[in-house]
């Protein structure tokens, strides 16, 4: 077995009394796919924030590579190799694709005495990072972001991290707003990252896209770790069961029918069939 690349050990994280997350503990290993899922309020964004040097975590350790590290800003966790893409793609609309893409790293050349932006240069990359993931259809990079989809702007994103040298990728919720089309593409575009050797943390919502790609899931409820098991392990209905709080719907069911027969003298499948 392979030592995992990312791994959290029984992280905490306060705000003031409030308690967000709860001895928190996993492992993510090179060329697999963790799914966090979770509903809204569940914790993930505070997870995602830790992992990519937002927020540090009131107890607990993280370790890249079985070293300890600490984050004390994003830049730390780019230069560890850790990238997050949020769920727009962290792109600027304004912004030629080319630019967009190298923001903050631009390429120069010589003109004379001055250094300047290296506009022919920073395009081709950019197509052609893009090319590769399946996105065949930009062949200029002087095209603005705000013209392109939802997905195409996943890619240029998720491009641009592996051609920086990701190790671990963090996408958030990256097929929320999508098409079921786009979607199903931004889905390949996880598994070419996995089939490079990259880590993936997929977080979502939707258990179907988590099953299509995933190796490794974790289930988050109120800021703890509900459930974590491997794929295969469990079904669509019990990951589905597990983030909706089982217990707590069959604690509804069971008022809803109580209710129906108070106040009709019949259960909910007996008026049903009336």
């Amino acid at each position: 077995m392979t030592s995992p690349l990312l791994k959290l050990t029984q992280i905490n994280k306060s705000f003031g009394p409030i308690d967000v997350l709860n001895d928190i503990s996993l492992e993510v290993k090179a060329g697999e796919v963790l799914c966090l899922l979770g509903d809204n309020g569940a914790g993930k964004s505070t997870l995602i924030k830790i992992l990519s040097g937002v927020h540090k975590p009131t107890s607990g350790s993280m370790e890249i590579n079985g070293n300890a590290i600490a984050f004390d800003s994003p830049r730390d966790a780019s230069d560890n190799g850790i990238a997050t893409v949020h769920q727009f793609g962290g792109t600027f609309p304004l912004m030629s694709i080319g630019r967009s893409f190298f923001v903050g790293a631009e390429p120069t050349k010589r003109w004379g005495p001055f250094t300047i932006y290296d506009r022919s240069r920073a395009n081709e990359i950019a197509v052609r990072e893009m090319r590769e993931l399946g996105i065949t259809r930009i062949d200029d990079g002087d095209r603005l972001v705000g013209g392109l989809s939802g997905g195409e702007r996943q890619a240029l994103a998720i491009a641009r991290a592996v051609h920086f040298g990701a190790k671990l990728l963090i996408l958030d919720e990256p097929t929320a707003a999508l098409g079921v089309k786009e979607a199903a593409h931004v889905l390949r575009i996880v598994l070419q990252a996995r089939q490079k050797g990259i880590a993936v943390v997929f977080i979502t919502h939707n258990v179907i896209h988590a099953l299509t790609v995933g190796d490794h899931f974790a289930v988050l409820i109120h800021g703890s770790k509900a459930a974590d098991f491997r794929k295969g392990e469990k079904s669509r209905e019990e990951i589905t069961d597990l983030m909706a709080g089982g217990e707590q719907m069959a604690e509804l069911e069971a008022e809803i029918e109580s209710y129906m027969v108070a106040s009709t003298g019949h259960s909910e499948p007996a008026r049903q069939a009336l």
